[in-house]
């Protein structure tokens, strides 16, 4: 490969594939969009080849393809990686083999001064290793800690002690950790501050992720969405809203169970990557499938679509209760008016007063969507104003991927 001095080149690790519904995934479709056209960095992106979540670059649009693990899209080089179904351990598999595969594109093109930079801190019994191999390639490691792996709630105990010290191990051997959460940024000082590398501090800035404030380029009677409501069963302004994965943090069980015992008309949609042990699950529970206002819907793939499905919702629920920054919550506050979000430090730091808030107890919930159904036009645009000018202040795309550029290029 030619390389000119004056190219930086970013190894982005940790991400499942581009576009997806993860925060990962989402960040890196929209930081290699909008630098697509830089020609002072150049991404080389890691994507799961196969398994859950895995990428499917038939699925985008302009992508180029090189052989059958290799292509270009937005500009970027990505490679795919092959994971053998080892169970909780793909995850860990996945990232060493992305970075052995990171270390390996950088010597055979003799890559100068490249970053690889690692989201998550899966690896920490292997980051050592690499930290060195990549210094002596002339390289630097950069972490996104992401939010407390360690309490995700699909974990057992085992496995979340595992996290906690990868976790330690990560931020002691990364030249900067790049925390999506101001929260997350204190919490790695509170709990690292000397321990790092002949008792350093770690380095760490803060950079949130970021939103679209554009509008879909969808108008009401465009025939996608009108046969997508009809397929679904939905109705402009006439259902409230999630997009998530399908995993216990994000509160699915409770915003159903409280759905069900609220005494609303409208429906509530699920955009979601169903997981049917977890819906198998729920369902002896809740028994959900008995209440015709519950409707799964499926995955939507097309931004323009999600977009216009976002903004028509009478309001969006959002509970995801671990970590920084969560891509989902900033698109809601972007594009939906009324957004319903539960009771965590990271959601207040991003929404502040421009959302509702709730809590797990019983009947909370249930009881707040009863009073916000009979909420005024006016007061749920009051909402809407507020939320979209705090994205458009300090979560903006174009913002964000500014602040990358500054530290990749600094």
């Amino acid at each position: 490969m030619q390389q000119e001095k004056d190219i930086q080149h970013v190894y982005c690790v940790g991400a499942k594939s581009l576009g997806a519904y993860g925060g990962y995934e989402t960040f890196i479709y929209k930081l290699t969009e909008y630098h697509q056209n830089k020609d002072n960095i150049k991404y080389h992106v890691a994507c799961k080849a196969n398994g859950d979540g895995c990428m499917d670059e038939t699925k985008l649009d302009d992508v180029k393809i090189i052989n059958d693990h290799e292509f270009e899209f937005h500009n970027a080089h990505c490679f795919k990686i092959n994971i053998p179904q080892i169970g909780p351990a793909q995850a860990i598999y996945y990232d060493v083999a992305a970075l052995r595969a990171c270390c390996k594109h950088i010597k055979e093109n003799n890559i100068r001064h490249p970053i690889v930079y690692i989201m998550a801190c899966r690896i920490g019994p292997f980051v050592r290793h690499f930290y060195k191999k990549i210094h002596k390639l002339g390289g630097k490691v950069y972490l996104n800690p992401d939010g407390h792996e360690w309490m995700r709630a699909k974990w057992s105990a085992p496995i979340r002690k595992y996290w906690k010290i990868s976790e330690q191990m990560m931020v002691k051997y990364c030249d900067l950790a790049i925390c999506d959460s101001i929260n997350i940024e204190k919490y790695i000082h509170e709990c690292y501050d000397g321990k790092g590398i002949k008792g350093r501090n770690p380095k760490t800035t803060f950079i949130a992720y970021g939103a679209d404030l554009t509008l879909s380029k969808l108008k009401d009677d465009d025939e996608k969405l009108v046969n997508w409501y009809k397929d679904k069963g939905l109705s402009k302004k006439e259902y409230y809203l999630v997009v998530g994965r399908f995993v216990p943090e994000n509160s699915f069980e409770v915003m159903i169970r409280e759905f069900m015992k609220s005494n609303s008309k409208k429906d509530f949609a699920l955009i979601t990557n169903v997981n049917e042990k977890f819906l198998n699950e729920l369902e002896e529970k809740l028994h959900f499938k008995n209440d015709e206002r519950i409707k799964f819907v499926g995955t939507v793939y097309d931004q323009e679509l999600l977009k216009k499905i976002r903004e028509n919702a009478y309001a969006y629920f959002h509970g995801h209760t671990v970590g920084g920054t969560n891509p989902s919550l900033i698109e809601a506050l972007g594009s939906t008016d009324l957004n319903l979000l539960i009771d965590v430090g990271f959601n207040r730091e991003v929404a502040e007063g421009s959302a509702i808030y709730w809590n797990r107890n019983n009947g909370n919930l249930a009881n707040l969507i009863d009073e916000v159904d009979k909420m005024t036009i006016s007061k749920i645009k009051e909402y809407g104003d507020k939320a979209k000018k705090r994205v458009k202040e300090a979560y903006s795309w174009s913002f964000i991927c500014d602040r990358y550029e500054e530290e990749f290029l600094n």
